[in-house]
This record gives structure tokens, C-alpha cells and sequence, in this order.
């Protein structure tokens, strides 16, 4: 079996996008890649961003909000920013490193004018399902 690519996802918060993100390659693509995140300012994971990924089935209870410091390696293939913060912040990383920015709306953002829970849960869905689309197409 060939070793698997490093990649990390990387936003402001790693609260949410990249806790999914991470998660998803794990479940879908963790044969291909080895997935980490962290957050140029980390805040603790979002508990909605829990319940949206439980309703697929996928458990993020055992994650953290981390920074880049706390991850236990540091030699990543690719580094994918999710937010425009996180790609003008993304610390330096050797030039091998591959770096792509694909941005998804910031759910919490998105839910703090929400009448009802939900409505707040509304926008952790469709950004939950759209980085799946992303994972799945995921061919780096």
C-alpha cells in the first residue's frame, strides 16, 4: 500500500470547515490521504458543526480545535485554506508544500441571525454537504 498523502485543512477557527473537512477525508478518503486541521486562531469545536456531522453519522467528538503548533507533524503534502483569514494568515510552510484555497461560508457567521435552532442548523448542513462534494472530488 502506498503512504498516504499529508494534507491540512486550515481556517481561522478550527472550529467548524476544517473539523469537517477533516473529518470527511478521514472517512472517505483516509485509504488516500492522512487528514489534520488546525486554525490560525483556534476557539473550540462548534458544537452544531458536531450535531450536523452526527446526522450523517460521522462522530467529531474525539477532535480539537488545535493550531498548526499542536499537530504532531509538521510535513504536509498539501495544505488547503478554507476561509480568505486563514489563506492571508496560513503560516510559512516549506516550497514543496502544495497550497489551494477553496473557501466555504463561515456556518457560524451564517447562523447567529437565526430565529430558531433550526434555522442556525441550516447553514452547518449545506456547508457539511458541500465539503463533502469537495472530498469526494478530492484528487490531489
Amino acid at each position: 500500500m502506498a503512504e498516504r498523502k499529508r494534507i491540512l485543512f486550515l481556517c481561522t477557527g478550527n472550529s467548524c470547515r476544517s473539523q469537517m473537512a477533516e473529518a470527511w477525508t478521514r472517512t472517505l478518503k483516509g485509504d488516500i490521504y492522512e487528514p489534520f486541521s488546525a486554525g490560525v486562531d483556534p476557539k473550540g469545536l462548534d458544537p452544531r458543526a458536531v450535531k450536523a456531522m452526527a446526522e450523517v453519522g460521522i462522530d467529531m467528538r474525539g477532535q480539537r480545535s488545535k493550531s498548526v503548533e499542536d499537530l504532531p507533524v509538521q510535513d504536509f503534502a498539501y495544505v488547503v485554506t478554507l476561509c480568505s483569514h486563514a489563506q492571508e494568515s496560513c503560516p510559512y510552510f516549506p516550497a514543496s508544500v502544495k497550497r489551494l484555497h477553496v473557501p466555504f461560508d463561515d456556518p457560524p457567521l451564517l447562523a447567529a441571525e437565526a430565529a430558531t435552532e433550526e434555522e442556525a442548523m441550516a447553514p452547518y448542513r449545506r456547508v457539511r454537504d458541500e465539503i463533502k462534494t469537495f472530498v469526494e472530488n478530492l484528487d490531489l
